[in-house]
């Protein structure tokens, strides 16, 4: 008998940011442009990296807008 097991799972990581104008529609927060980075892990080795921007809360953390490139 062969058992597999996949252990896959994706970090999202924030790079650095800055202020923006605006607001959270969700709670009001303050907004800032950052600058993200997501990993899809197997076995806890990445295997795909992927880099975009983004408009994120700075209260709540709620993804506002995103640009991927």
């Amino acid at each position: 008998m062969v058992f597999f097991c996949f252990l896959v799972d994706q970090t999202k990581e924030m790079q650095k940011s800055k202020p923006a104008a605006g607001t959270c529609s969700r709670c009001g927060g303050g907004a800032s442009v950052a600058d993200m980075k997501t990993a899809t892990r197997f076995c806890y080795v990445p295997f795909y990296v992927k880099s975009w921007k983004a408009i994120v809360c700075t209260f709540c953390g709620a993804t506002l807008r995103s640009y991927h490139d």
